[in-house]
């Protein structure tokens, strides 16, 4: 696909969110089913059915996927599309390419072990390798454009508003 091709799949859509702005809203949404053997949640992908369980580091097995690297992989998939999409449209020709995501986690705060220690990533780099022969300013406004329209990595960068509730239901 090149910068037309996209420029024109896109305009549409573009111009029916200009003209309807509610439209661009829309609501995401995952569910996980908790029960059943071990430690896990069977999540919904949408594409197939994935289990989640806990890291190694917490006691796990290793066999199922670690909802931090799940958060990692959504960041590496999400910056890699987006990538490609503002180089597509900038015009910047990439032969190949990387993205990396890692993050450090202190596994004594999830464990309780100790009540200082944070729970969660203190920080998260992300890093792209790619191969290209555009000049410094191109790849400067790639990467620019690429940390704004990553809905991952704004999202991860900005903290939205989150909410937590918990309801009772009958077997």
């Amino acid at each position: 696909m090149d910068a037309a091709e996209l420029r024109a799949m896109q305009a549409p859509i573009k111009e029916r969110y200009k003209a309807d702005p509610s439209a661009a809203v829309i609501t995401l949404k995952a569910k996980g089913e908790v029960g059943g053997e071990g430690l896990t949640c069977k999540l919904e992908t949408g594409r197939a059915l994935a289990v989640a369980g806990l890291h190694p580091a917490t006691g796990g097995s290793g066999l199922e996927l670690c909802s931090g690297d799940m958060l990692l992989e959504a960041l590496v998939a999400c910056a890699g599309v987006t990538l490609k999409s503002v180089a597509t449209a900038v015009e910047v020709p990439l032969k190949s390419g990387l993205v990396l995501a890692e993050g450090d986690l202190d596994f004594r705060g999830t464990l309780g072990v100790d009540k200082e220690a944070p729970v969660g990533f203190q920080e998260i780099r992300l890093r792209f390798e790619v191969d290209t022969d555009a000049p410094q300013d191109k790849l400067d406004l790639l990467l620019k454009l690429t940390e704004r329209y990553c809905v991952v990595y704004q999202t991860i960068k900005n903290g939205p508003k989150v909410s937590v509730s918990l309801k009772r239901v009958a077997a």
